[in-house]
Order: C-alpha cells, then structure tokens, then sequence
C-alpha cells in the first residue's frame, strides 16, 4: 500500500469513525431530553423513555436482518445508506409533530444503529494495513467513548437554552458532514461473502463465538446495570450535586476514550488477557464503590480505572468476536450487536429491580458479582482448545481487496 493509498485508508476509517460518534450520540440524546420532550409532546416521562427502548430493540433485530440482506452489495453502498438513514431519523425526529412521529424516527435510527455497527465495526481491516486493524478498529469504536461524554451534557445544554428539536437538529448535521466524508473518501469494498440467517445460526455451534456471546451479554448486563444507576449513586451515596455529577461522568467518559485506544495496543499482544483481566478490575471496581462513597476522591478513582477498563472492554469484546466466524467477521458481528442491545435493555432493567427491591449498594455489588461470571466463562472456557476455530475454516488467513485493489491477508 504507498503512502497515498495508506492516507486515504486513514481518511476513510475517520469518516466511519464519525458516523460511529453521531449514531452514538443520537441514540443517547434523549436521555437528557426527557423531561422537556414529555412536556412539549404532552405524554408522560415514561412514556418518553420509549425512545431510548425503541431504538435499542430495532437494533437488535435490525443487525442480523441487515448483514444478511446486504451481504451482496459493495459496502461502501451500505455504510453510506445508513449514515444517510441517520440524517433522516434525526431530521424527522427535529420536527417530529407528536410523539408517535418520534417514535418512528427513532426506530429508523435502530436500523441504522444495528446495521452500522454489524458492518461498520469490522471494517476497517478493509481499509488499512492488516498490522494496524486493531489500532484502525479502536479509532472506529471510540466514537462510543466520545459520544457518551458528549451526548448527555449536550442533551442538558440544548434543553435549557434553546427547544429540544435543536439536539436532532446538530445530530442531522453532524450525519450530514460524516456522509460528505464517507462519499468522498470510502473506496469501493466489494462483498466478501454471502450471509444467510442459516449461516448466523450456525455460528452457535461455534464454541469460540458462543463464549464470546455469553461473555459479551454477562458483560454489558453487568455495565448497563452499574452505570444506568451512577448519577443516583452519586447524588444519594456519595452526597454530591450535580455539578459534581456531571463532572464525574466526564471523567469517567474520557477515562474510556483512554481505555479504548489503550486496547488498541494491548488486544495486538493478547485478546484474552486483555479482555479477561478488564473484566475483573471492573467488577472489582464496582463493588467497591458503594464501600467507598463516604470518600469523594476515592469514587473519583474509581470511576477512572472503571471508565479505563469499561473502554477497553467493547473493542475487546468485538475483536474477539470478528475473529470467532467461520463466515466472516460480519457474520459474528452480526450476533454481537444483537446480544449487547438485549444485555443493555435487560441490564437497565436489572439494576432497576436491585434498586427497587435491595437498595442502590445491592445493585452495584450485583453487576459486580454479573461481571465476575462473565470474566470465568470467557477466560475458563477460552482456555480451552476446543474453543478454537476449526482450522478448516478459521479465518486466520482471510484474503481480502485493499483500497487499492491489490489483496492483503488479515490475520485477527
């Protein structure tokens, strides 16, 4: 690959990199937007939540459903596709005229959001060198990281000083200049294979890919059950206001962009190892904050080193599964988006029952004690020889066209 084409690799990895950044920072907009939508729409807050729940689920569906109606077509048609399906769930969303309009934008973004990261995600081999498709791939998933800082403050600011159709707006534009990019610097990434929903269910019978699954739904069921319930925790354990909130959060989501190009160093050397120890020290870190909330400094702490390892944990989570597929990375991908959409929604609900019922102590020590279970089963079972891909079909040698059109061998 000259240094041209090398750039050019590196200019179309950010223009998915944005895309990544601004689904996910409208699929978390409305978090802080609640109250002021459930006013303006004149429906309860409950009832508003509906966005977030809805968006999340059509993901679900919509990154199986996808992968295999696309798998014939040049990705680069797909990606843009989609980023153009996230101006038009934003724009919608902006001048939604009641709250069911809002709900079908936001179900549109679910397609967007599932599909995107079923193909997007595993791209950037596609794009660069083999030797920096982890560093290429942590680039892409830190916009996860970004948009989480971003999204709340953001939802916040726009609520209180302007409508909260301004958010959809600056996320419609923000996909506009991602799709510009995309246009103007993805190259032509023909199709590697055909995907069928046969071919996903036989990724089951995968032992590799099945660990990674159970690992990945006991890790973000263990995350989303934590962190839904972190501003609360806060407020009422440690004490603090919610200047102190937010700042806390702040630190925590710039403690996971570290985290997540930190992995990109360290998943070269070692995917178990590094996914197996950032599992633990965040279950350790968990846990022990309810023990430590008469302290300020040291929650602070330990929102670091959870934020650190929690932004590790999904391009860990995602590079073992790229590698797990007998059928491609997509194909692994595919399921993994699926699992974690589910593990979210049933995380949230999880912790919401431990609040309820135990109190918020319980609901942390409870993701902690989830996340350990999830470390065993990834890290006793991926031991194992058996979990490795057949070599018959392990795509440890995959050839694949490069933006130049010359065919590189990635090996995960």
């Amino acid at each position: 690959m000259t240094s041209s084409a090398a750039r050019r690799g590196w200019l179309s990895v950010v223009s998915v990199a944005l895309g990544s950044f601004v689904l996910v920072l409208s699929e978390f907009l409305p978090i802080g937007l609640l109250p002021a939508i459930a006013r303006d729409l004149d429906v309860g807050i409950g009832t508003a939540g509906l966005m977030v729940v809805a968006t999340g689920l059509v993901g679900a569906v919509a990154a199986p459903v996808v992968t295999v109606l696309t798998s014939r077509l040049d990705r680069r048609v797909v990606l843009v596709s989609l980023t153009i399906l996230l101006v038009v769930a934003d724009g919608l969303a902006a001048i939604a005229p009641n709250f069911a309009v809002l709900l079908v934008a936001r179900m549109l973004l679910g397609v967007g959001i599932g599909g995107f990261w079923a193909i997007g995600a595993g791209i950037a081999g596609r794009l660069v060198r083999p030797e920096a498709t982890i560093r290429a791939t942590s680039l892409i998933t830190a916009g996860v990281s970004v948009a989480t800082v971003v999204s709340l403050p953001l939802g916040a600011l726009v609520s209180s000083l302007a409508t909260w159709r301004l958010a959809f707006v600056i996320g419609g534009v923000l996909g506009l200049v991602a799709l510009v990019l995309q246009l103007a610097m993805l190259p032509r990434i023909p199709a590697l294979q055909r995907v069928r929903f046969g071919t996903l269910g036989s990724l089951l019978r995968v032992p590799r890919a099945r660990v990674g699954l159970i690992a990945a739904a006991f890790l973000f069921t263990a995350q989303f059950a934590a962190y839904t319930y972190v501003a609360p925790y806060l407020q009422d354990l440690v004490g603090v206001g919610p200047d102190t909130v937010t700042l806390a959060l702040l630190v925590f989501g710039i403690a996971g962009i570290v985290g997540n190009f930190t992995a990109g160093f360290t998943l070269g050397r070692t995917v178990l190892g590094t996914i197996g120890v950032a599992k633990v020290v965040l279950a350790a870190s968990v846990v022990l904050l309810p023990l430590l909330a008469n302290s300020v400094v040291g929650v602070f702490v330990l929102l670091v080193v959870w934020g650190l390892v929690w932004g590790a944990l999904p391009l860990g989570m995602q590079t073992w599964m790229s590698t797990a597929s007998p059928a491609g990375s997509e194909t692994g991908l595919a399921l993994f988006v699926t699992t974690i959409q589910l593990a979210i929604a049933a995380g949230s609900v999880l912790g919401g029952v431990a609040v309820s019922s135990f109190g918020l102590a319980a609901d942390f020590w409870l993701a902690g004690a989830v996340a350990v279970v999830g470390a065993v089963v990834l890290v006793s079972m991926g031991l194992r020889r058996s979990n490795a891909v057949p070599t018959s079909a392990a795509p440890a040698a995959v050839p694949e066209t490069t933006p130049t059109g010359s065919v590189a061998v990635v090996c995960p």
